[in-house]
């Protein structure tokens, strides 16, 4: 179980040379990854692959080497623990807890090559390549043991039982490395007086070199690139520690405020360790310089990854992979200079200010490794003048990270500061940013004709009139026809003349809202001016059945033979469930006086005919007049203005 990637001292340099230059650089990403929960992490350096062990669908997800999932998956390998690299990086070995065996993977065509059944019941978790051969921790709590698989044999032969006289607590976590051969790693994780073993495997059987209790419940381990030491975290909040193999003496400490959960260590010898980080301060630590000042990160607001291998170094360790989340929550963060301190950089604005006014904004960057006061800070304004934003210079860093500048924005609306730290060699690059509502004028807009009846199909001419601003001179002029059928449209858009007037001439069928709208400028906002104006109805009224009409009255009568029933015809401009009302008035002693009037339905053509019928003998010698009206909202609708036709006037002869 050697918990770093493929890449050894004496391989670094040929890969930078070749394949490691090829892979692009990145920001920092959040990638999601189809991981139930973290599990083990693999980096292969040799064919750019990242695998990550996923015990609870029984796969092995796969990544690209910048960690991008691309949609393979290895399947069919029943609660898969541990993983383990070759030394020359062709095969890839997997311990399948659920399936009492190890599994060879070739890591270029991703093929299953070989398994190594381990034995019935023993459940093997951890596995490492030493020295030719597979080690492997298996069993449960105190039925564990330390086995092997010798790949040197024309046949691999599975030998079990090789603790050397140690009674595990629980199966043993397994470290090796190329560069310190004949030597094994194991840890007794499960209990708190579990130790810390180290085997001499130069025989080909486990023997005890040196152990001792470390405080046991070891979370997870990795070994110096020269083999010689060990990084171990856990137990409890004490920090990662650093043993010598050869003795176990501790070489140093690496305070860490949390929990420790997962370490990894670069081909450099760079430490990098996640913790549980319950109270949201910082998960990922890289101690750069050593022990002294970690650079610290958090790169998730929730609690890390517990109980596997979460936290690996790309194969040239110029990149860290961090897994986080659970679920389908689950990512793997790329750091892409996990060295450098990482800058964070405020900016605060006032909330408002007025225009071509002085404001203040200040603020302050922050990095585990402090930066000097002086350090250029670039500064940019964007605003309505400058959408593309306007550099403002660079302005120095104050004293204890704080620093302040003052400026006096020209342009109204929202207006942003954004304050840039560029990086250096140790530092990674900072950006912040603020914005202030800085005032602007109101202009004076207007548009004429408001309250005013028209005739149907009147032209009539709107004129909008703009007041003083500063750069935009346009106006639209929006016409709004009542009526739902009739969507708000606009007729006009331009600039105003050297008077302020913009006009348009509309032909006015329906009640209709005009609207003036300017869309402000930097100086000034936005503003809009309505004109709300009626149209009539044409009314037409015919009569029909008479034998006679002329002047009579002072008016034009029509005359009936009493046997005839008069037909009044109308007609108006058709609107769906429109109807005319329809008065009836007779004329007795000098007065005019009304009956009841009633409403009837237009055709689709506009068209309503009324037949006054009775027994007209009775209506001999008096005098009778009709109308008929639109009547705004009892006439079916509210599209028009109420207009009353003319009245047709009638009598009956004998």
């Amino acid at each position: 179980m050697r918990k770093r990637s493929l890449l050894a001292a004496t391989t670094l340099a040929a890969l930078i040379g070749s394949t490691a230059l090829a892979v692009p650089s990145y920001a920092d990403t959040d990638r999601p990854i189809p991981l139930t929960d973290a599990g083990d992490t693999v980096v292969d350096g040799v064919h750019q692959h990242i695998f990550l062990a996923d015990r609870y669908n029984n796969r092995i997800v796969v990544t690209d080497a910048t960690g991008k999932y691309t949609g393979t998956t290895l399947t069919g390998l029943p609660q898969v623990r541990d993983l383990e690299l070759s030394p020359d990086g062709n095969t890839l070995y997997a311990a399948l807890y659920g399936a009492d065996k190890i599994v060879a993977i070739d890591t270029a065509t991703l093929r299953q090559t070989a398994e190594y059944p381990t034995g019935a019941g023993t459940m093997p978790s951890s596995v490492s390549f030493a020295d030719g051969k597979l080690w492997f921790g298996y069993g449960d709590q105190w039925e564990s043991g330390l086995g092997k698989v010798d790949l040197t044999a024309e046949t691999p032969v599975v030998t079990l039982d090789l603790a050397a006289g140690h009674d595990f607590a629980s199966p043993p976590k397994l470290y090796a490395d190329p560069d310190n051969p004949g030597t094994l790693l194991a840890l007794d994780a499960g209990i708190s007086s579990g130790p810390i073993i180290v085997y001499d495997i130069s025989s080909g059987t486990p023997v005890i070199r040196v152990t001792e209790d470390k405080g046991g419940f070891y979370k997870d381990a990795a070994l110096t690139p020269d083999g010689q030491n060990v990084v171990v975290a856990g137990p409890g909040t004490r920090a990662l520690t650093e043993y010598r193999l050869s003795d176990l003496a501790q070489v140093r400490t690496y305070p860490v405020k949390d929990q420790p959960e997962t370490v990894s260590i670069a081909p450099d010898g760079t430490v990098a360790a996640t913790v549980l980080d319950t109270d949201d301060i910082g998960d990922t630590y890289v101690f750069t310089g050593g022990p002294g000042k970690p650079s610290v990160r958090n790169v998730s607001h929730s609690w890390m990854p517990w109980g596997a291998h979460a936290i690996s170094w790309s194969a040239d360790g110029a990149k860290l992979f961090v897994q986080t989340g659970s679920g389908e929550s689950t990512k793997l963060h790329r750091i892409d200079e996990p060295r450098k301190y990482e800058a964070t950089l405020t900016v605060n604005a006032p909330t408002t200010a007025a225009r071509a006014k002085s404001l203040k904004v200040t603020g302050r960057l922050t990095a585990g490794l402090a930066l000097p006061a002086g350090t250029p800070l670039k500064v940019t304004r964007t605003d309505r003048e400058s959408p593309k934003g306007k550099l403002l210079g660079t302005k120095p860093l104050g004293s204890g990270g704080a620093f302040g500048f003052t400026d006096t924005p020209q342009s109204g609306g929202t207006v942003t500061y954004t304050v840039t730290y560029e990086g250096d060699a140790t530092h990674t690059p900072a950006r912040g940013a603020d914005s202030v509502a800085v005032s602007r004028a109101k202009p004076v807009l207007t548009i004429g004709n408001n309250g005013k009846v028209y005739s149907y199909g009147k032209d009539v001419r709107f004129t909008a009139h703009l007041g003083r601003t500063y750069s935009n001179r346009t106006v639209e002029i929006w016409a709004d026809p009542f009526g739902a059928d009739k969507p708000n449209k606009l007729v006009k858009t331009g600039k105003v003349n050297s008077h302020g007037d913009l006009s348009v001439t509309l032909d006015l069928r329906r009640d209709t809202k005009v609207t003036a709208r300017y869309k402000g400028d930097s100086r000034y906002t936005s503003a809009s001016a309505s004109s709300t104006v009626g149209a009539k109805v044409s009314v037409s009224t015919s009569v029909s059945n008479h034998y006679r009409a002329k002047s009579a009255w002072g008016h034009t009568y029509y005359f009936f033979h009493k046997t005839k029933n008069p037909l009044i015809t109308t007609k108006m401009p058709y609107y769906p469930g429109r109807a005319q009302k329809f008065e009836f008035e007779v004329y007795y002693q000098g007065r005019w006086y009304p009956g009841d009037p009633a409403y009837f339905r237009l055709g689709t053509g506009g068209v309503s005919k009324v037949t006054i019928t009775g027994n007209h003998s009775e209506d001999v010698g008096w005098r009778f007049r009709v109308r008929s009206s639109y009547i705004n909202g009892t006439s079916g609708d509210s599209v028009n203005s109420t207009t009353h036709g003319a009245w047709k006037y009638f009598t009956f002869t004998g």
